[in-house]
């Protein structure tokens, strides 16, 4: 299965990998499904079947004009879920990919859903604001959309070396997965990659925590400058009652490539349990 096609006619490419308990795989802005890799090859080698998806208007998946909202993307993880017969699955969602979990979790009531993952993840709320002081000030997502808009190449190739921490930790990536990682950014719509920021910027997931009634992974690095761990997985791991927290100590937020094995051996263990 190459392809599947959301309700509103989207085409999603989607990667189904080995046999066995579903666990479908959400990728982070503005990758693809491609930055699961590593991981889905290890989930199919341990006897589960692994699922990935381009989002819309990344990767090989189709790049309407619409639809960049969390509701629209939750029903295209509702799409993924229902055309792949997945059933008794684990949902995990990287930084943007936790906010289609947890409104998948509350507006379809997380249907077929074993387990969930949050790593990286925006939710609850990356937003600043008076009810939510420990957010991102909104002038940082104004100065990355005036960046992308100027220059959407050179603002990646900045963006990336924060992604996975470098001149923090020692030699934390290959320059070439820092060039890969831009090569793909760029193969994404304009339009999709400046609406989904805007959607993970201001989403307000909050309300969504109380539908998570699954157990939950959440895994955060602590030296996370993209989405800083107080805001995010600290307040999330407080919301969900069944939550599992790790926290990688000086980890970056791109912790997929930077601590590949460490959480290799953290996801398998979750999902074995």
């Amino acid at each position: 299965m190459a392809h599947i096609t959301t309700k509103d006619g989207t085409k999603l490419h989607v990667k189904d990998w080995g046999s066995g308990r579903p666990v479908i795989l959400l990728h982070g802005w503005p990758l693809s499904a491609d930055s699961w890799d590593d991981h889905a090859v290890a989930i199919a080698d341990a006897g589960m079947r692994a699922v990935s998806y381009d989002r819309r208007g990344f990767g090989r998946s189709d790049q309407p004009w619409d639809g960049y909202d969390y509701d629209t993307l939750s029903d295209d993880l509702a799409a993924v879920v229902e055309s792949t017969g997945s059933t008794d699955c684990a949902i995990i969602g990287f930084s943007m990919g936790g906010g289609e979990v947890a409104r998948y979790m509350s507006r379809h009531y997380g249907k077929s859903v074993k387990q969930a993952g949050l790593i990286s993840s925006v939710v609850p709320y990356m937003l600043k604001t008076a009810d939510n002081p420990d957010g991102t000030d909104a002038s940082v997502f104004e100065g990355m959309t005036a960046g992308m808009k100027k220059d959407r190449a050179a603002f990646f190739a900045t963006f990336f070396k924060s992604f996975y921490g470098v001149d923090v930790l020692d030699k934390p990536v290959s320059d070439e997965v820092l060039e890969w990682s831009r090569a793909v950014s760029m193969s994404a719509g304009l339009r999709p990659t400046l609406a989904c920021a805007q959607a993970f910027a201001t989403t307000d997931f909050r309300p969504d925590l109380q539908a998570f009634r699954v157990p939950t992974l959440i895994v955060h690095g602590s030296e996370d400058k993209t989405v800083p761990i107080k805001a995010s997985a600290h307040a999330a791991a407080a919301g969900i009652s069944q939550a599992q927290f790790i926290e990688y100590e000086g980890a970056p937020h791109g912790l997929l490539a930077t601590h590949k094995e460490k959480f290799r051996e953290d996801l398998l263990g979750f999902l074995g349990g």
